[in-house]
């Protein structure tokens, strides 16, 4: 079996290429899946468009979800992420530069499992995805996946 994918949604080249470096060291074994869109991001995860290849039952581990993205934006995606019972229990970090407290706070009433700020500074910045990493890849117990064979009484 091999090891879970982590997503980031991540409209800016740059800082998606620093932030999946920053992972790569801290998750080394882990696929990182780049998404640049809201859309791409949910087409990812329903195996649709450029990911019909997926197969549509392998989720990512963790997403790490920019607010600030083109057309549709961070808030619109968790809350479509958070509609569907296929996708409502996936660990999302948002990752924002933004520290406007109207959107953290309009990231967690949308079901964001924590809001982290973007650091301008690597060195800040690869700590600090390294302990977000080995808290939600190691530490965390995700809930069960669903199956059709499991009915929960």
């Amino acid at each position: 079996m091999s090891p879970p994918t982590l997503l980031l949604v991540e409209d800016s080249p740059e800082d998606a290429a620093l932030i999946a470096a920053a992972l790569r060291r801290a998750v080394s074994a882990n696929p990182i899946e780049v998404c640049d869109s809201g859309e791409a991001a949910l087409d990812f995860l329903h195996a649709r468009g450029d990911y019909s290849h997926r197969p549509p039952h392998e989720l990512p581990a963790l997403i790490l979800l920019d607010l600030n993205l083109p057309r549709m934006s961070g808030f619109d995606v968790l809350r479509e992420l958070r509609s569907s019972p296929r996708t409502g229990l996936l660990p999302v970090i948002v990752l924002s530069a933004s520290v406007e407290q109207v959107d953290i706070r309009r990231a967690c009433e949308l079901g964001a499992n924590s809001y982290v700020r973007k650091s301008l500074d690597y060195v800040r910045l690869s700590e600090n995805l390294d302990l977000l990493a080995r808290y939600w890849l190691g530490l965390n117990i995700a809930p069960p996946v669903s199956s059709p064979r499991l009915v929960v009484q």
